[in-house]
């Protein structure tokens, strides 16, 4: 697929992931405590996010009829051959139903295994971030680059916290502590599309997590990586989309946050 084509693709999904966000605007407040239905531990989903995600996986599939569908929700299995659409039609669900103003549209493009465009759309603010192949990210059209700090002590750092995989949280905890103490701050937005988002702005050095889902971190991943920054596992690798735990920021302190992380998580 040539850029061209890419490009074309993106414009569509930009448009698709600004109708989903005013429909969570619309819907926001009136889920109640009837519409919440538990998928594990911890783990909310809504008829909001049902819906949205029907509604995008309906019009991603005229707009690109052979490629599969990885869907959080799962409200369509479909096999692509090649192409794969990743999508969350509603990350930071648990902010939404408090009606706390971070969540997200999320949907990326894999070609095999590897994303060729992203989009998050932050709701609340109507701010778009995307990329494609080839070319730089953007936020509402206009570029965007990782920061430049390259000390420690001045980075603003983002994280998310397990909801119910606590293998590794001990040694989380302690990352915590040592980062609160060697690091302008850290910040837990509850939407790990998000914290990708503003890493790929520059907003944030970096951001970590484990526990994490395809859905989850494709798009913004990719955004982050076209706009300038570096994303691996914690341990340097590329496993970073389906391997459940991510690291990105600014090429000039990866190396600084792997180390803390490896410090701290053996394995």
């Amino acid at each position: 697929m040539n850029t061209t084509e890419l490009k074309y693709l993106s414009a569509n999904v930009i448009e698709l992931s600004k109708e989903i966000s005013e429909f969570l605007l619309l819907e926001i407040g009136q889920v109640n405590a009837m519409d919440i239905q538990i998928k594990g531990l911890h783990d909310f989903v809504t008829y909001v996010d049902k819906t949205a995600e029907l509604k995008i996986a309906t019009r991603l599939g005229k707009l690109l009829p052979a490629a599969g569908m990885l869907l959080e929700e799962k409200s369509m299995d479909k096999h692509g051959d090649r192409f794969q659409w990743v999508v969350d039609p509603l990350d930071g669900t648990t902010n939404f139903i408090h009606r706390l103003p971070v969540f997200s549209v999320s949907i990326a493009l894999l070609d095999g295994d590897k994303p060729v465009l992203g989009v998050v759309h932050e709701a609340n603010r109507d701010e778009c971030f995307s990329a494609w192949q080839d070319a730089p990210a953007l936020l509402n059209g206009s570029e965007i680059s990782v920061s430049s700090i390259s000390s420690m002590d001045k980075a603003l750092l983002a994280t998310g916290f397990p909801y119910n995989e606590y293998g590794k949280l001990d040694a989380y905890i302690d990352i915590f502590k040592y980062l609160v103490q060697h690091t302008s701050g850290l910040r837990r937005l509850g939407s790990a599309a998000v914290d990708l988002a503003y890493v790929a702005c520059g907003r944030f050095e970096g951001f970590y997590e484990y526990g994490l889902h395809p859905w989850d971190v494709a798009a913004g991943a990719f955004i982050v990586q076209q706009a300038g920054g570096k994303v691996t596992d914690f341990h340097g690798d590329n496993n970073f989309i389906f391997g459940a735990e991510m690291l990105a920021s600014n090429k000039t302190l990866h190396n600084s946050m792997q180390e803390v992380l490896k410090r701290f998580i053996t394995q």
